[in-house]
């Protein structure tokens, strides 16, 4: 039976174009768009998160296309390999929606398209030869832009590498797709042993009940689903906010895993918040949630520095910036967004 590309079904037909203010592509599902109540990205929490602004035209000097220094850490075309017991294989530049805060912008939506088979085999070689790898992240852009066989297929050629090998598939199909998210995916995924799902949802209104119904099926075929959110300026930078995405997603089986630090990509700067401000957000949650509902809240620092929790990692604060202990022990400097306010107020 075809299995049809998510850009052909039917809620899933993009709203193509390409915008002249971002090296960024434009492209969002119908079904995700039909979540903003407002097409205006400076009110709408759902809109800013598809719909292209000015800022993006904003370059700062500390920015990259490239801010957690993925391309210094590339061993072959498609896999990265920064920490020493999980590499990243880039499985499709294509995504169903494409979020304009995205960090990956050095590859994303260039033309890359999926893993050709000789890229699949030049990683397969590098994962042979390195045995501390112990887990496989499939991203991209999008590995649910490839259908179920492909997909299938990629996983099944990883595991004659090591059949013990975790998979984490990372992936924001079902929020902003979940028709995606079938029975036939559920079997494919649920028919690998260790396979977890790590999705991204920012605000609470993207937890639907066809996004419910989605991850019931990833969990009835017995693949955990954990979420990483990123704090957005004028998307989820408030307390209430917060509080409501995180019960919701733990009241639909979903751990909150991660909340993250606005990364350094060009043209992001109207999107991040201050990291001081994400501090006191954390510190207002802790009062609110159970550990069970409460993320860590991580930044991947500058130039490959490492994914680190902030709170512990922190050593310092200096007038222009955060001073924080990198994974390799060196000093990494993230910039100030400006005063941190109130938890309760948006920036």
């Amino acid at each position: 039976m075809h299995q049809p590309d998510p850009s052909e079904t039917a809620d899933g037909q993009f709203l193509h174009g390409v915008e002249p203010l971002t090296s960024l592509p434009f492209g969002v599902s119908r079904y995700y768009a039909a979540l903003a109540r407002s097409e205006d990205p400076d009110t709408d929490p759902i809109a800013a998160q598809y719909i292209p602004r000015d800022g993006e035209l904003v370059s700062l000097p500390y920015e990259s296309a490239d801010p957690i220094g993925d391309r210094r850490y590339l061993v072959s075309e498609r896999l990265i390999h920064h920490y020493r017991d999980r590499a990243l294989l880039l499985v499709s530049d294509r995504c169903a929606t494409y979020c304009r805060h995205c960090f990956r912008r050095h590859f994303t939506g260039h033309g890359g398209g999926r893993l050709t088979a000789a890229q699949l085999e030049t990683a397969c070689a590098y994962l042979a030869a390195t045995p501390a790898i112990r887990e496989v992240l499939l991203s991209g852009g999008y590995p649910l832009m490839l259908s179920d066989q492909e997909l299938q297929a990629v996983m099944n050629r990883l595991k004659s590498v090591d059949p013990d090998y975790i998979f984490r598939l990372c992936t924001r199909m079902p929020v902003v797709l979940p028709s995606r998210i079938t029975e036939g995916l559920a079997r494919v995924l649920g028919a690998f042993d260790g396979v977890w799902v790590v999705i991204h949802a920012n605000h609470p209104r993207e937890l639907t009940n066809e996004f419910r119904a989605g991850v019931k099926r990833l969990l009835g075929a017995g693949a955990p689903v954990v979420n990483q959110a990123v704090l957005l300026r004028g998307v989820n930078d408030n307390v209430d906010t917060l509080e409501a995405l995180f019960r919701g997603l733990l009241g639909a089986g979903v751990k909150p895993y991660y909340l993250f630090q606005g990364d350094l990509a060009t043209g992001t700067a109207h999107f991040r918040v201050d990291l001081g401000r994400g501090i006191l957000l954390m510190r207002e949650l802790r009062s609110r949630l159970s550990g069970l509902a409460l993320p860590t809240y991580a930044v991947d620092l500058p130039g490959g520095g490492g994914k680190v929790p902030v709170e512990q990692s922190l050593l310092r604060e200096e007038p222009a910036a955060y001073i924080l202990r990198g994974v390799d022990g060196a000093e990494y400097s993230y910039p100030r967004e400006g005063p941190p306010s109130k938890p309760g107020q948006p920036a």
